[in-house]
């Protein structure tokens, strides 16, 4: 068993051939959709628009680079309105004081931009306000200064703080290994999978072992080096590659393009080598995987507590057992994978119902048909798991009769 798991890892280790060096006519065609709107009723895709606040050359060259900093505005002092026919422009005149960096305790004066009633890029200065400047130029140099934002990295990192506090205070040793794990999933993520993908390896079976890599390493922390481990991991990777084969199967059925999101669209215009359909599947792969895991990890933990409780029970009745215990989990899994996908997706539906499309044109839309791909698809790869881990614990963990 373990031969037959390191050679399918090295069969995939081997498909991940980069992207680049596949020849011009053999790659997959990557189009970007002319039309990615709703139509005459409303957009649900506009065009990328541009910060009014930042009207600032754009980074060509190594003429203009750009310093963040940390600031606190100390006051305002001036704020001018310009009304047009169309849009009304209003403009600040603050000061700030840097309180990051070699520069910390500079004040600046920066002229803040915007236009009235507009959510997605308005902000109003007050005194006392955490923000982010950007200056552009060489290190030292203030002469190009804008608000990049407001500062709100210091909530995320007070939650996250908590959210370490509350692992460890309620899991003690557990929470511990399960901080580990999570460490060692983000380690993964950003120094595997992203600079892979960014140089242009297939997505697909780089998503497959960077979730093997994961899910090994997890089961084995979180339920040591055992058999409930091994079948726990064997079941997780099948549920997540059958997660990955009905995603591609689905996807080129419906014709996806990859192109379902505003990240997608601007990462299309990155000088990168990237297959974008694949990008979507790999995606749908990472997003099943935790899930699945929680599926694959409880059907073998009942299977080794039935076992435990049995020794001499046979390897029909350990199967029926486990797969019962998979059948009641499995619901909740899939309303969890699914609840998961809606949440994130909730703007955009609310949008749809919004302008009361037709049914037809809403489920023909690329970005709908994405988010309906990626939830059946991890929710069948949830559900396949669950036999096959009791098939395995019936396999290596019953008795001989």
């Amino acid at each position: 068993m373990l031969r037959v798991l390191i050679l399918t890892v090295i069969l995939i280790f081997a498909l991940a051939l980069p992207a680049g060096a596949w020849s011009e006519e053999n790659r997959p065609e990557e189009v970007l959709p002319e039309d990615l709107s709703l139509g005459e009723d409303g957009p649900i895709d506009e065009p990328l628009l541009e910060d009014p606040r930042q009207d600032v050359p754009p980074v060509e060259d190594h003429d203009y680079e750009e310093h963040y900093y940390r600031a606190r505005v100390l006051r305002v002092d001036q704020t001018r309105i310009d009304e047009q026919e169309y849009f009304t422009t209003i403009e600040q005149e603050v000061l700030v004081e840097l309180t990051s960096g070699p520069y910390e305790g500079r004040e600046i004066e920066i002229l803040n931009t915007f236009f009235e009633g507009d959510p997605v890029y308005d902000f109003v200065l007050e005194a006392g306000q955490e923000v982010i400047v950007v200056a552009l130029g060489e290190e030292g140099d203030f002469e190009q200064v804008y608000v990049q934002d407001l500062a709100r990295d210091r909530g995320v990192y007070y939650l996250l703080g908590a959210f370490v506090l509350v692992l460890l205070l309620v899991g003690r040793m557990k929470g511990l290994k399960t901080l580990i794990t999570l460490v060692v999933t983000i380690f993964l993520i950003f120094q595997f999978l992203l600079p892979l993908l960014l140089m242009g390896y297939s997505p697909i079976p780089l998503a497959v072992i960077m979730a093997s890599m994961a899910i090994t390493f997890t089961l084995f922390v979180i339920g040591g080096l055992n058999l409930k481990s091994l079948v726990a991991i064997l079941g997780t990777i099948s549920g997540v590659i059958v997660a990955g084969l009905m995603a591609f199967w689905a996807g080129s059925i419906a014709r996806l393009t990859g192109f379902g999101s505003h990240e997608a669209q601007m990462l299309y215009f990155l000088d990168q080598s990237i297959d974008f359909r694949g990008l979507l599947f790999a995606g749908i792969i990472i997003g099943s995987l935790g899930a699945i895991t929680d599926i694959g990890m409880s059907v073998a933990s009942a299977a080794a507590e039935i076992r435990q409780a049995s020794p001499d029970i046979s390897s029909k009745d350990l199967f029926r057992g486990s797969l019962n215990v998979g059948r009641d989990v499995m619901g909740t899994m899939a309303n969890t994978l699914i609840m998961a996908y809606v949440g994130a997706a909730t703007p955009m539906l609310l949008l749809v119902m919004g302008y009361e499309m037709d049914w037809l044109k809403v489920i023909n839309m690329d970005i709908i048909a994405t988010e309906f791909v990626r939830g059946a698809a991890g929710s069948i790869g949830l559900v396949a798991a669950v036999p096959v881990t009791a098939l395995l614990a019936a396999r290596l963990l019953a008795g001989r009769r």
